[in-house]
């Protein structure tokens, strides 16, 4: 179930605009018609109330002769009218309060006219028919096809018939149609409705865009920062609060440049001073005579000379500054390959030949150097593929040792991690080499994968982007 929900904040907002848009327009529409109908009703009290004075101050003074003939002349299907001796509500119990009330306000206006008693009551539509020639006829103007609208509309409509007896026990009966409500949605409205939710949702999606595109950025820097300690700050722009965020980051990538650089200095700085000693070191011990002690204090002093280089190589890697160009990849990679009598292409085709990518030159040359020297060291032979795919350049070199234990594929990323445990340095190595060239391919925006090869051997993958 979770798996279908948003996973980003800006998709959880957007959500939410919408449900409330859509919360609001069926409250809105609701109330609208709540308010309607109960406007309607108020005025259809007021119109039968209104009839009834007409026809009352009409009639009051005529004979019940004079009284059925004006009926007679007056009345129409919609608009029945009636004089009688018998009153059409029969009832003299109001169906609700609202026509008992209606009825007494009848009562007490029209006493002066000689009414002494009044019903009104609800009947229900006849639902009669339409002439639907008359209204679409093709020479029926627009007022007029919405006036014979408006007329079947009120035909079919419920109705309030009213009784009214006069002092001299005759009944005026006549009908009112209650005004039909007509739908708060029309054919003619929805497009309307539809076009401001729709501008609505662009408005937000906008919005939220606008709203979200600094903590992109600043999520983009970040992780820049992870794979470079040394890209460009971040732009201080935006509300108070973008700009506090991005300070404290910009902030923190300069302290901790410092803090790395500062190491790195120490440690190139250290092994810079090692190389002194160990000369007058090696000046003394030319002056010994051969001896089996002798010989092994120059194979220890020609280790400490190789780690102090790695250690000066390593450090330089960081603090050297060097800019980044087009690079032809595969004529890098040829040319370092030329270098290895075990190292073969297994595609050697077009299609992999003017693969162009942004980075170090130098620095990508040792990353992949180091790569390859490991393979062809540990693995004794080294098989190079490179391909392309989503703007990609993918360099994999697959070897023929024992691979890697699967959990310690990540351990031998870390500095001075060897898995050859021995104090032999060209057997077991320094622990430098995976780790300089990992940072040179994050550098670069790549990324270095190790996996064990189905068929045996470690298979190392080196990913750069493709330069635009």
């Amino acid at each position: 179930m979770r798996r279908f929900l948003p996973q980003t904040l800006p998709v959880w907002v957007l959500l939410i605009v919408i449900a409330g848009l859509l919360i609001s327009q069926v409250a809105t529409l609701y109330i609208v018609s709540r308010d309607r109908a109960a406007a309607n009703d108020v005025v259809d009290l007021y119109r039968l109330n209104d009839r009834a004075f007409s026809l009352v101050q009409l009639m009051s003074n005529a004979t019940p002769e004079e009284r059925k003939a004006t009926a007679a002349g007056l009345f129409n299907s919609t608009y029945a009218l009636t004089v009688s001796d018998t009153p059409a509500v029969t009832s003299s119990i109001a169906g609700d309060d609202e026509l008992a009330e209606l009825e007494d306000i009848l009562v007490g206006r029209l006493s002066k006219f000689g009414v002494t008693d009044a019903r009104v009551r609800r009947d229900p539509a006849t639902r009669e028919a339409d002439d639907a020639s008359a209204v679409s006829g093709p020479d029926i103007g627009q007022v007029e096809r919405d006036l014979l609208v408006l007329a079947a509309d009120f035909a079919q409509s419920d109705k309030l018939t009213a009784s009214l007896r006069f002092a001299d026990g005759q009944w005026l009966n006549f009908t009112e149609p209650i005004t039909p409500v007509g739908p708060i949605l029309s054919v003619d409205s929805l497009p309307l409705y539809s076009l401001i939710a729709g501008l609505v949702v662009i408005m937000s999606i906008w919005s939220l865009r606008r709203l979200t595109a600094p903590y992109r950025m600043m999520e983009t820097a970040v992780n820049r920062i992870g794979n470079d300690l040394k890209s460009p700050p971040i732009a201080e722009s935006g509300s108070r609060e973008v700009r506090a965020a991005a300070k404290a980051i910009n902030s923190m990538q300069t302290r901790l440049r410092e803090y790395v650089e500062d190491r790195e200095h120490l440690a190139a700085a250290l092994a810079h001073d090692l190389r002194t000693p160990m000369t007058r070191m090696r000046l003394r011990l030319e002056l010994l005579r051969k001896s089996p002690a002798r010989e092994a204090l120059t194979h220890d002093l020609a280790d400490i000379e190789s780690i102090a280089s790695s250690v000066i190589d390593f450090a330089k890697f960081e603090v050297t500054e060097e800019k980044a160009e087009r690079i032809d990849f595969w004529s890098l990679v040829e040319s370092i390959a030329d270098s290895y009598e075990t190292v073969s292409f297994d595609n050697d085709d077009a299609r992999s030949r003017g693969l162009i990518c942004m980075a170090r030159p130098v620095a990508l040359k040792r990353c992949i150097t180091n790569l390859v020297q490991n393979a062809v060291t540990y693995g004794k032979r080294a098989h190079l593929s490179l391909h392309r795919s989503d703007g990609t350049i993918t360099l994999a070199i697959r070897d023929e040792g024992p691979g890697i234990p699967q959990a310690q594929l990540d351990a031998v990323f870390g500095s001075f991690v060897r898995l050859e445990q021995s104090r032999n340095r060209q057997t077991g190595g320094l622990g430098l080499g995976l780790t300089i060239a990992r940072n040179i391919a994050r550098a670069a925006g790549g990324e270095i994968r190790l996996s064990n090869h189905p068929q045996g051997g470690l298979l190392t993958e080196l990913r750069l982007p493709l330069a635009g």
